[in-house]
């Protein structure tokens, strides 16, 4: 196995010697990107850019499609892969672990943006945002984005054939495998030293930190929730992974072992480079706009006190890597704890005050995610750099 460079470090040599078999498969992963995607979507680059279009989202709504018929092979084979639902899953295990995110929605939000999303530009996963743009010029909307996809896949039913948790999961695959022949393609990509773009082993990584690594982080910030939820949970997010096109060889099974893959992941890695510095800032400072805060003052008061929390939760050593401001966190997380315990009191007394305000919650997730007019979009990017793509 040839080694991308940048993975010949001591900490990586430290976690084989602690767990050689995940160290050896984490660094197998990054070389492999997705070939039934990938392919897919080098035969659909051959055609118009709205034809590609159209053929997504025909095979998108209608398995029985003239056009899914039509289509070449290729493209085929990849709805056969995303229409197969694998045998390890239940449709009826999810609903705990859907019931569990809304009543928690403030604390996996939390979580996600000061904890998760930062924990995950810390990597070199980061890079493939950086070159792109992606992230940088269009903060806002990728958050946004990333809240409607998360809101889908814990909508009941949503992960089902023709639900829009199902069509966006299967769509960012068929969009990382084309960020990825496009980086592969650019003289901005250093395959020796990062290996695949958007690689198994990253997107793998990620899934572990959006599921195991975030409940984690909830109950850092307070939220309840039993083993069965935690367990269904989990499940949710493997099966969204499973339709991202992570493959079964590094995709979690259950809780213990995304956390073991997150941590040999996290020590394989090298230290966060400017890429991630630039990622995890623009993260955090593009948060209040996400919810509607423009105005100044407010901004860069809810913009420090997103960054204490962050830092709590990342802890300090990872916080001033990613240039974090120089601030006090100790205790702030205690508020926190001793609200979301306030509110699961009155939850329970009055219930019709907690519907209430988990209805609200939820009106705030929705106005942080991206709904766009035309419906879900299917358009590939057509350049490397963001500001030079069509839109998509």
């Amino acid at each position: 196995m040839k080694i991308p460079t940048a993975y010949d470090n001591p900490s990586c040599a430290r976690a084989r010697a602690h767990d050689p078999e995940m160290v050896d498969k984490y660094l197998a992963h990054t070389r492999i990107g997705d070939p039934i995607a990938d392919t897919a979507v080098e035969v659909l680059s051959l055609m118009k850019r709205s034809e590609s279009s159209q053929l997504i989202t025909a095979c998108m709504d209608s398995a029985e499609s003239e056009n899914l018929r039509d289509a070449p092979p290729e493209v085929r084979a990849f709805f056969d892969h995303a229409t197969t639902t694998p045998e390890w899953l239940e449709f009826s295990d999810l609903t705990p672990g859907i019931r569990m995110f809304h009543r928690n929605l403030k604390m996996v939000l939390g979580g996600m943006i000061a904890g998760t999303l930062v924990e995950g530009f810390s990597t070199n996963i980061s890079k493939s945002f950086f070159i792109t743009g992606r992230l940088r010029d269009s903060g806002v909307r990728r958050l946004q984005q990333n809240n409607r996809h998360m809101t889908e896949i814990f909508i009941p039913n949503g992960l089902e054939r023709y639900g829009d948790g199902w069509k966006l999961s299967v769509r960012i695959r068929l969009i990382h495998a084309q960020v990825r022949r496009l980086l592969e393609a650019s003289e901005d990509w250093d395959a020796e030293a990062w290996g695949t773009p958007l690689s198994a082993a990253h997107v793998g990584f990620a899934i572990t930190a959006f599921s195991a690594r975030l409940l984690k982080h909830m109950r850092s910030l307070g939220a309840s929730y039993s083993k069965e939820e935690a367990a269904s949970f989990m499940t949710v997010w493997r099966y969204s992974g499973y339709l991202m096109g992570i493959p079964e060889s590094i995709l979690f099974h259950e809780e213990a072992d995304a956390l073991r893959l997150f941590e040999v992941g996290n020590k394989c890695e090298p230290a966060p480079e400017m890429s991630s510095i630039v990622m995890a800032n623009s993260l955090v400072n593009s948060a209040p706009f996400v919810v509607g805060i423009e105005d100044r003052d407010e901004w860069m008061k809810l913009t420090q006190y997103i960054y204490r929390v962050s830092r709590a939760l990342i802890g300090d050593s990872l916080a001033d890597d990613l240039n974090y401001p120089k601030q006090f966190s100790l205790g702030v997380l205690l508020p926190l704890r001793i609200q979301a315990k306030y509110g699961h009191v009155i939850s329970k007394v009055y219930p019709k005050y907690a519907r209430k305000s988990s209805f609200n919650d939820f009106l705030t997730l929705m106005s942080g995610s991206r709904f766009d007019q035309e419906g879900l979009s299917y358009q590939m990017p057509d350049h490397v750099y963001a500001e030079e793509s069509s839109d998509w």
